[in-house]
């Protein structure tokens, strides 16, 4: 525990020096809420150890208490055999379902849902755009994740690459839009804020050095 706090202390003292923001102090999940914008139950996700653990059924996802606009963000993260999850942003609330672009999080590999379509590739910007050039780790390792939000462009990138970039709007991003599940979903993608959101789908999954840039 004493090896931790000093680890955390240097982070956050670095981070302040460069104009990053923690969004996990390592043991709690003190800013962080269900759907509600109430408090988690204990115990379904862990905070402990430096790691953010989505553990037992019926966890339900994670929102940041704060919406942010243009931001960099940075994160590790590990999936289970099979798992599946994901990191939203510029969340927001339509027809009563939250919704939000997504930063793909899956074991391509061995995903239980069976052949996985190149628009949902961990990574990737879910149903929308598929990622390119990447370096995917084994499932159990760790792989270092990246999204930027920026002047009308979404980028993210994996292990050190950029694998997705997307202007938004744009005459691509409504092609593909269009051909998304969330089509219907009127305003969609287009909102200059929102809340970020780490999925529960039913899979363990980990996360740590959970971090964030406003622009």
């Amino acid at each position: 525990m004493r090896l931790m706090w000093v680890w955390l202390v240097g982070l956050a003292s670095v981070m302040a020096e460069e104009g990053w923001v923690s969004l996990f102090d390592g043991e709690t999940l003190a800013g962080w809420t269900n759907g509600k914008g109430e408090a988690m139950a204990e115990g379904k996700w862990v905070a402990e150890g430096g790691l953010l653990h989505r553990k037992s059924l019926g966890a339900g996802s994670l929102f940041t208490e704060k919406e942010y606009g243009d931001f960099a963000m940075e994160f590790e993260w590990k999936i289970s055999k099979g798992g599946n999850s994901g990191v939203k942003y510029r969340l927001q609330q339509i027809e009563g379902k939250w919704l939000g672009l997504e930063y793909q999080v899956l074991d391509d590999e061995n995903f239980k849902g069976g052949e996985v379509k190149a628009e949902h590739e961990a990574a990737g910007l879910y149903d929308l755009k598929a990622p390119e050039g990447r370096d995917l780790k084994a499932v159990g390792e760790w792989n270092q994740a990246r999204i930027e939000v920026k002047e009308g462009v979404v980028r993210h990138f994996l292990n050190g690459a950029l694998v997705m970039e997307l202007a938004i709007p744009g005459e691509e991003w409504e092609e593909r839009f269009e051909k998304s599940k969330y089509r219907k979903a009127k305003g969609f993608g287009v909102n200059a804020r929102g809340k970020i959101h780490l999925q529960d789908h039913g899979n363990q999954v980990w996360f740590r050095y959970l971090r964030i840039q406003e622009y």
